[in-house]
């Protein structure tokens, strides 16, 4: 009888630490998901606020190049042509010229 109840306390026992350890295991999980929606909502308001200025600074060029896009935000290239091809998609901007140094950018009339 004493061994039963001895096994019973170290089962109860087990059950307590797993219970404990899971909810420490999903508290951390969810501090990590917070985390990483906290930063795509970041990077999704950064990439939103660029091609609101991108749109501003073709407004005042006429028509600007990757190079352009690049060289005024200090972005990489692929970044300049993932803004450019949004904008592009949005319909905010036509590209004039099919590749390479001759693509402008224009605002769509």
């Amino acid at each position: 009888m004493q061994a039963r109840n001895r096994m019973n306390t170290y089962f109860g026992l087990l059950i307590l630490a797993i219970l404990i350890l899971t909810i420490l295991l999903f508290k951390k999980t969810r501090e990590q998901a917070v985390g990483i929606c906290a930063t795509a909502l970041d990077q999704t308001v950064r990439k939103n606020t660029n091609k609101e200025k991108a749109l501003a600074f073709i407004r005042e060029r006429g028509e600007v190049t990757n190079q352009d896009i690049r060289n005024h935000f200090g972005v990489s290239v692929r970044t300049a042509v993932r803004y450019m091809d949004d904008l592009e998609r949005e319909g905010a901007v036509e590209q004039v010229g099919s590749t390479g140094r001759s693509v402008v950018y224009r605002i769509k009339s």
